[in-house]
């Protein structure tokens, strides 16, 4: 093992793309591993058996599941080290042809669930003063883009979920870590993960077909390889100063430094129009 101490680690989607991954490369680490994921079949299938593996049924979206899973893992391994946000599907689509239900269903799996499953994990943490909740964002949590909006309202919810909760539980010994990938060879853009706009509106529709065909290119040619995302993110993950946000591929770096120049490019445009607005007796 790379670390002075064994940990257990709690991922969510684990039974296939990345949270496969990561479990993998934790196992591998010496770590436990407490694999959840819908379907236990899959989860099963996708890690096989192990001494140091407890799988278990969760739909992030269940609260109370949440809550059992963790409870299931305290039982086994007696802690909750890590806990990995990472389980979530893609609905895509410009928003105008997206229903409420779509819209609310994916902030409700992305956000809700990431927020289910920490408030589940937190109580343990902060009993043994001691943890890492480690959530899986994504470029489009950072940089909105068409077909997105959905996807990239929950995704930038996460991120403001994490930085805030991270002022909240830094005094228990709790520390947070944001990943940002790019785009990765995983399975969220297959048909399995991915759900396309039910309405449909004339303005949108030649760009919406250019759109699924391109974005169904995509996949399967990503250029990011999730297994040498996990290996980099296990001894992050596992170091003394673990990072509070690490942008994961190449792309994610560009568009997130690009990002980043916007930004204090529309602060400076209008800078003194901007510092001028307190009230005279300020």
């Amino acid at each position: 093992m790379s670390t002075t101490e064994k940990k257990t680690w709690l991922i969510t989607g684990a039974g296939r793309g990345l949270g496969a991954d990561i479990a993998r490369t934790a196992l591998q680490a010496g770590h436990d591993v407490v694999a959840t994921g819908r379907s236990i079949e899959r989860v099963q299938e996708a890690l096989g058996t192990h001494e140091r593996l407890l799988v278990l049924p969760l739909d992030i979206t269940d609260l109370e599941q949440a809550e059992a899973a963790a409870a299931a893992a305290v039982e086994r391994f007696g802690t909750i080290d890590v806990l990995v946000n990472n389980a979530g599907d893609f609905v895509a689509g410009f928003f105008e042809e997206l229903s409420p239900a779509q819209v609310q269903s994916q902030v409700g799996t992305l956000l809700f669930g990431t927020m289910n499953v920490t408030r589940a994990v937190l109580p343990v943490m902060r009993r043994q003063r001691s943890g890492q909740v480690v959530s899986i964002s994504s470029t489009a949590g950072i940089v909105g883009q068409q077909n997105c909006t959905a996807y990239a309202a929950a995704k930038f919810g996460v991120e403001g979920f994490m930085e805030s909760l991270a002022a909240e539980v830094e005094q228990f010994g709790i520390s947070t870590t944001i990943v940002v990938p790019g785009f990765f060879r995983t399975e969220l853009l297959t048909p399995g993960s991915t759900s396309w706009s039910e309405l449909s509106i004339d303005d949108y529709a030649a760009q919406t077909a250019q759109n699924k065909v391109a974005w169904d290119g995509m996949s399967g040619r990503q250029p990011g390889d999730p297994a040498k995302l996990a290996a980099a993110l296990i001894p992050l993950v596992d170091s003394t100063d673990p990072p509070a946000r690490w942008v994961a591929g190449a792309d994610a770096v560009e568009a997130v430094e690009g990002k980043a120049r916007a930004l204090l490019a529309q602060v400076d445009t209008h800078r003194d129009l901007s510092s001028s607005l307190d009230h005279d007796d300020a």
